[in-house]
């Protein structure tokens, strides 16, 4: 068994939906699946990590015979052992270990060496890319929305507002044309400098401040892009928006769509409940496209 002693070239960060690759290694899994490596894809995996973004659909191409990738995910490998998803034992970046792009298909007939066309479903990707940038276009919103309610000093956004989203995220999740954002309002929070006071009265006028800057933010049709450090797995990746007057730059893994129009009316609703004493706040986001 070899297995790849470098990480895998992701392709998705520029947008590509196909690509050629070479089959690097294919292994059997408990269940009887496979799971294939290849040097290059196109196709996102989901990151145990950070798993806010799912697997693209995607096929898997070699000669007459195609496979249905069904499942996507980060790995990694020592060169002894292929470690999938939650299993992965060290960090990215731990030195002597590659991080490498796992397909998961029905048992294939693949070998080291099969050269395969990878092909991703375009529409799922687009849908996706559009839940993603409007997810980051709403945390910057809220961001702001919420600026008046710091009373110490805490990190500041991409825009130079207080990170409220960065600080109080519990778990984020991204779907199609939509994101799902929960926030613990709970005593680290407050002990930082948030003020809770009235928190729930303000609802309305708050979702209301958020939803407008939104408008005025697709108005403008900003370009988006993903800039990044190298095309390797691991390689930091930078979400790129170039809002009037300013450049934002957050880093990012994911996949976008090109500019801001493309999302159509982006809107969030924010619901606040109570979770064992703790409230948590809740943004759906939308994109009607």
């Amino acid at each position: 068994m070899t297995l790849p002693t470098e990480d895998t070239r992701v392709l998705y960060p520029g947008g590509a939906v196909d690509n050629q690759a070479t089959v690097l290694h294919s292994e059997t899994l408990p269940d009887g699946r496979s799971a294939v490596l290849l040097d290059a894809t196109c196709v996102h995996p989901v990151d145990a990590g950070w798993p806010d973004q799912g697997p693209d659909l995607a096929l898997l191409h070699h000669g007459a015979a195609f496979w249905p990738v069904d499942d996507c995910i980060v790995g990694a490998t020592d060169g002894s052992a292929l470690y999938i998803g939650e299993d992965i034992p060290v960090g990215k970046g731990t030195p002597g270990w590659a991080f490498v792009v796992v397909h998961v298909v029905d048992a294939a007939g693949l070998s080291a060496g099969d050269t395969v066309t990878v092909e991703v479903d375009e529409g799922l990707r687009e849908r996706t890319s559009a839940g993603h940038t409007s997810c980051h276009l709403a945390s910057l919103a809220l961001n702001d929305a919420l600026t008046d309610r710091w009373k110490k000093e805490v990190r500041a956004d991409a825009l130079g507002h207080p990170d409220f989203d960065g600080l109080a995220i519990d778990e984020s999740l991204i779907g199609q044309n939509a994101s799902v954002d929960t926030y613990r309002l709970g005593k680290s929070l407050r002990k930082k400098g948030f003020s809770v006071d009235g928190f729930a009265e303000a609802l309305p006028q708050l979702e209301a401040a958020v939803n407008a800057t939104l408008a005025e933010w697709t108005a403008t049709d900003a370009a988006v892009r993903i800039d990044r450090d190298g095309d390797l797995l691991t390689d930091r990746r930078y979400w790129v928006c170039e809002l009037p007057g300013r450049s934002v730059r957050i880093p990012c893994g994911g996949t976008h769509v090109s500019s801001l129009g493309t999302l159509g009316a982006v809107t969030v609703t924010l619901g606040l409940h109570d979770l064992e004493g703790t409230d948590v706040l809740t943004m759906n986001t939308s994109a009607t496209r």
